[in-house]
């Protein structure tokens, strides 16, 4: 049983070559390839998930059949994205290992202008000599500035290469448009918890994976699909590891499958897989409904939210600043102290920074969660913008100009101005808004918390003021 993570079928061979006696490598030699890699599907039929993607006659079927089935007018470059671990590089491989082509990757955190531009000379020459296609597989493109990407177009274009490219970042806002627009953009979704089980299930079965040599138990597999968040890289990895601590605590003696229990996945792998790109669609993904949490006053998902941002390394400025919109957005004057809160919040992390800032986020975010919400200040200011940008609000009234400067009294400013303080209560009738708003209604409070209150002195004072 020591040969699970030694060499098995189609691995006989060291990294030099060399072949041990009977096929099998010498315990000195490199070890194996990680599971990951040798549970790669060779056919489309193998691939786990993407089923939306992989229908009779898709794109994808064309360019894994070969060039003859895809035609001249079939697709010569491809962009996947997707989050990590759903099939990026998967795919390319499957379309690789179709008639007449070729393998090569490239990784835009690694290569350069240079390193294209070769890839694009050997890619013509096996076109020209040996009638042989180049798959280029170019990861994390999003990585590569325009002038790097730029160089793809003329193989991409003249059909030097079929480009397969993957990002986990939007390709609106990350690839250039020319090379946009002579791509199929393709996405990738994550996989599912029965996707990712029956992965698992299949690697520990397979002669290129355990080979029969585990026996998973149904908390152990149940505990690494929870934790592989949707990534089958992960989830393999985790699996790996896990039987290793497995075959660690395994008697040397050869009683079978050696069992591998929730205990075992537990020490492999105890943290979840945080899926959260900060420059990209989960940074607004996340923070959008972080935000409509706190809205719906559900502070359980609001601090879940919250610690999904943090522990994927969130700038807990950004977080500060999104809890203060909300408190002026959201609660508003159903609790003013909300705003004071978030502002005192978002200073105190400036001030002490992480970890211990989560605290003050966290009390943040429990006071504006719980409190009563009112948008009433927000639809207000919003419905005066309206007014304004529609031509409403035609002049001042007179006696509400300014009156300082010489003259100002011949031009009427000033006249009839009813000093507020001096009228009972401090509160005089009289005319504020423009002619053509008068009695216009901005600000509607709720019966929500200390809007409540509010809204019945609103109403006296509308109707002093008003003269009503």
């Amino acid at each position: 049983m020591d040969d699970l993570f030694g060499s098995g079928p189609g691995n006989d061979e060291d990294d030099d070559g060399s072949v041990a006696a009977g096929g099998m490598p010498p315990r000195s030699t490199a070890p194996r390839s990680p599971l990951a890699v040798r549970m790669r599907p060779r056919t489309l039929d193998d691939v786990v998930g993407q089923q939306h993607l992989l229908g009779q006659g898709s794109p994808l079927r064309q360019l894994a059949a070969g060039a003859d089935a895809a035609g001249p007018a079939g697709p010569s470059s491809l962009i996947l994205w997707g989050p990590p671990g759903t099939g990026k590089t998967t795919l390319a491989h499957v379309i690789a290992n179709g008639p007449g082509r070729k393998f090569v990757e490239l990784s835009a955190i690694t290569a350069g202008v240079k390193d294209v531009r070769r890839v694009m000379d050997d890619a013509l020459t096996a076109r020209d000599l040996y009638k042989t296609t180049t798959v280029l597989f170019l990861d994390e493109i999003h990585r590569f500035n325009k002038a790097q990407q730029d160089a793809l177009l003329p193989g991409v274009e003249n059909r030097w290469v079929v480009l397969v490219a993957a990002t986990t970042e939007n390709p609106s806002f990350s690839v250039v448009s020319p090379l946009l627009s002579r791509s199929l953009l393709l996405t990738l979704k994550p996989l599912t918890d029965a996707d990712i089980e029956g992965l698992l299930v299949r690697a520990v079965d397979d002669p290129r994976g355990l080979d029969g040599k585990v026996e998973l138990e149904a908390t152990a597999l149940a505990h690494l699909v929870r934790l592989s968040g949707g990534d089958a890289r992960r989830a393999l990895t985790a699996l790996e590891a896990a039987a290793g601590v497995a075959f660690g605590d395994a008697d040397d003696a050869d009683n079978g499958p050696v069992k591998v229990e929730l205990r075992h996945t537990e020490r492999a792998l105890d943290v979840a897989a945080v899926r959260y790109d900060r420059a990209g669609d989960q940074h607004y993904d996340v923070a959008s409904a972080f935000i409509k949490s706190i809205r719906g006053s559900d502070v359980d998902a609001a601090l879940h939210y919250l610690a999904r941002m943090l522990e994927a390394g969130e700038d807990p400025r950004f977080v500060a600043r999104r809890i203060v919109i909300s408190a002026a957005e959201d609660v508003g004057m159903a609790d003013p102290t909300a705003l004071q809160t978030a502002v005192a919040a978002a200073q105190a992390v400036q001030l002490i920074g992480m970890p211990e800032g989560r605290i003050i986020l966290a009390e943040a975010v429990v006071h504006l969660a719980t409190a009563p919400k009112s948008n009433a200040a927000y639809m207000g200011i919003n419905q005066a913008i309206a007014d304004v940008r529609g031509g409403m609000g035609n002049g001042i009234p007179a006696h509400l100009r300014d009156a300082h400067y010489p003259g100002s009294k011949q031009l009427g400013h000033g006249v009839g101005y009813k000093y507020a303080h001096d009228a009972p209560h401090g509160v005089a009738t009289q005319q504020y808004p423009p002619d053509d708003l008068v009695g216009r209604d901005y600000y509607r409070p709720t019966s929500n918390g200390a809007e409540r209150d509010i809204a019945v002195r609103l109403e006296r004072l509308r109707k002093i003021v008003r003269g009503k």
